[in-house]
């Protein structure tokens, strides 16, 4: 099978040259490794004439312990010893690196696995850091990772300005479709940070691959997104965290099964079913969470079976799902998220996570699927325009 090789896996065949004789920072989590499972930290701290001098642990952590939403402490790598300073504290600025933190270093180094997903917050530690990069001067540089859902496929609309938060801090889609250091070239110059970017690309990764046409390993990049089945319904899915229902998380299937104990899953698949969405069929299931929404209570619902992940249409699906939960669990037990979510107390969450009011309002006013996804390939579309000079791969032949 073609195996892709990532930025990592070319640094390490080049021996790290780039960083000889540097104090480098890296912001680090567990998907940071070589083909051969060796970790970006224990690579720099044993290679002759860098000097490791500081990690940067993003949400849930360096080395991955920490749960969604739970602030990361500063502390020593048990591995390396090396200090680690938190990027995902308790307020908004505890996302940036602070000055003094950066100070001495030579260079930054990022090495994270993305899952193409607007609201994964990884791409947006990076940007934060590449803005403080910008300011001290310090060159960064993005080891880049595949788009577990392929580089081609657009869905979505652009985060109104209203709705900015962590989980959408730029006007990018749902699902966007672009690698990390394709979106570090785009963030560096829409949003004038100044820094001294390079991107260490891929060998090997086409724009229609998907995860599994890579030959590489699919190592969790946060807790609740154990495999790449559970990224390719995560753009509809994570839309979850603004409602009261399970978004399976404390299951073993966190975001592909869904439900709550007022759900009665035969009436919802049923629904769902007069959609008519593509690449997609709906099972009946019940599960009861080990922790979250619901925990140690049974609850009832669906599982997300996707049938053709070229047709699929993850946000289309998921927003189908909320608009049906809704519309059956009124009066039952439905309910949107109320309390602040990512730092933001002012706006509704679902509504940060849509990047709009749109969805959630026609959802309450009992408006038809096309209507709650009105405009948003013309947004999809107009993105895909701005995104194309900072592209750096192209299609198979």
């Amino acid at each position: 099978m073609r195996r892709v090789k990532t930025g990592l896996d070319v640094w390490v065949e080049q021996g790290f040259a780039p960083l000889k004789g540097k104090r480098v920072g890296a912001i680090v989590n567990p998907t940071s490794v070589d083909s051969n499972f060796q970790h970006l930290a224990d690579l720099l701290a044993r290679t002759p004439g860098v000097h490791l001098a500081a990690l940067f642990g993003p949400e849930h952590g360096v080395r991955g312990e920490a749960q969604y939403m739970v602030a990361v402490d500063a502390d020593k790598d048990r591995r390396t010893g090396v200090p680690v300073h938190s990027l995902y504290g308790s307020t908004f600025e505890s996302l940036s690196p602070r000055p003094e933190w950066l100070e001495g270093l030579d260079a930054l180094v990022f090495d994270i696995q993305d899952v193409g997903s607007r609201y994964y917050t990884y791409v947006y530690t990076m940007a934060l850091a590449m803005k403080a990069a910008g300011a001290a001067k310090i060159p960064f540089y993005v080891l880049d990772r595949p788009n577990p859902l392929n580089g081609v496929t657009l869905e979505g609309n652009l985060v109104g300005e209203r709705y900015r938060s962590f989980v959408g801090l730029y006007p990018i889609p749902n699902r966007h479709g672009m690698t990390a250091g394709e979106l570090a070239r785009l963030f560096n110059d829409e949003q004038g940070f100044g820094c001294e970017l390079t991107v260490v690309p891929m060998q090997g990764w086409r724009r229609e691959d998907f995860w599994s046409d890579t030959g590489l390993p699919f190592l969790p990049p946060s807790p609740n997104m154990p495999t790449a089945d559970t990224a390719l319904v995560y753009p509809g899915m994570c839309q979850g965290e603004g409602t009261n229902v399970s978004e399976g998380r404390g299951s073993c299937r966190p975001f592909e099964q869904f439900g709550a104990p007022w759900v009665d899953s035969d009436a919802l698949i049923a629904r769902l079913e007069r959609e008519q969405l593509p690449g997609v069929r709906f099972r009946a299931v019940g599960f009861t969470p080990t922790f979250d929404k619901y925990r140690g209570v049974s609850c009832n619902g669906a599982f997300i079976h996707v049938t053709d992940r070229t047709a699929f249409l993850p946000l289309r699906t998921g927003i189908a799902i909320w608009q049906a939960l809704h519309e059956l669990g009124q009066g039952k037990g439905f309910a949107w998220r109320e309390d602040a979510y990512e730092f933001v107390d002012d706006v509704p969450a679902f509504d940060l996570l849509c990047g709009t009011d749109q969805v959630r309002r026609g959802i309450e006013a009992g408006w038809p699927l096309n209507r709650l996804l009105e405009g948003f390939d013309a947004q999809a579309q107009e993105f895909a325009r701005r995104r194309e000079r900072h592209l750096l791969y192209a299609r198979g032949s």
